[in-house]
């Protein structure tokens, strides 16, 4: 018998066990990171506690489409407080639980898509708030909200560039939304007037449907000169009446009052309402 082969097999043999079982434990041990991977990524996506179902439930369920216009190019400047507006109650929407989209210096593609992202999250539970802040003007008994790409000649062109509030209420209405809320910050002498053969100062009277709460920066008709502030007048009283443990419907009807007051009745806002429940801002 050979001896010298034998002990070569067997010193193969015993490598090859060795390689066999290392293979086996790197195998085994990355299976297990894996494992641990799969788990830490399943504990960050799932909610751990109910306070965070809750959170994860409210933003759900409260939605908001933030539009700031400032730059149209037929203004004679740029208007600095729509998008500062747009920011400013963005930030206190988010800490309120709402699920906020902003659009600043809105196109009308960019305003149709930010509607059609807005329908497609609304729920039958949702409460649903629009904001708009730059030139709103009225046609037809219907007020527009005005993007900044918007070339108005005519009457007829602010239906076709515009976007109709009362569409995007009707949207809204459609979806199943528990409460809509609408906030226009658009009543501004408007640069298109004078194209105009017919008379369209400020916006039109608005009827909100069931469970809607309007708040516009004038009474229908009427137009309201911007502050020097970086806000508007409308925004900033919004702002200060707007806290977790009020009504949505009261935090509305303060600001109303409080600029009728200071302005001495030449900024006097209109709050329309059919709402059959006070919303609660944080809650």
């Amino acid at each position: 018998m050979d001896f010298t082969k034998l002990r070569v097999s067997r010193r193969t043999i015993g490598v090859a066990v060795a390689l066999i079982g290392t293979v086996s434990l790197v195998i085994g041990a990355h299976a297990a990171l894996n494992k641990r991977s799969l788990d830490a990524a399943r504990a960050l996506s799932e909610p751990t506690t109910s306070e965070q179902t809750g959170a994860i439930a409210r933003a759900s369920s409260r939605l908001a489409l933030i539009i700031g216009n400032g730059h149209y190019p037929d203004a004679a400047a740029p208007l600095a407080q729509p998008i500062n507006d747009a920011r400013n109650l963005s930030a206190t929407l988010r800490r309120n639980g709402f699920d906020v989209d902003v659009v600043e210096d809105a196109t009308r593609d960019d305003m149709a898509r930010a509607v059609e992202r807005l329908k497609a999250r609304i729920k039958p539970d949702s409460v649903v708030m629009l904001f708009f802040g730059g030139y709103g003007v009225q046609v037809g008994r219907e007020s527009y909200m005005i993007p900044v790409d918007a070339a108005i000649w005519k009457e007829a062109d602010v239906k076709r560039f515009g976007i109709s509030v009362e569409s995007v209420l009707d949207t809204m209405k459609e979806q199943g939304a528990k409460a809509k809320l609408v906030v226009l910050d658009a009543s501004r002498r408007n640069p298109y007037e004078r194209r105009f053969r017919s008379f369209s100062h400020g916006l039109a009277p608005i009827s909100p449907p069931e469970n809607t709460l309007v708040l516009t920066s004038a009474t229908p008709g009427k137009v309201a000169d911007d502050s020097k502030g970086n806000n508007s007048v409308l925004v900033s009283e919004l702002l200060n009446n707007l806290t977790a443990q009020a009504g949505i419907e009261s935090a509305f009807n303060k600001t109303r009052v409080a600029i009728s007051r200071a302005s001495e009745g030449d900024q006097v806002p209109a709050v329309s309402s059919s709402l059959l429940e006070d919303i609660k801002v944080g809650g």
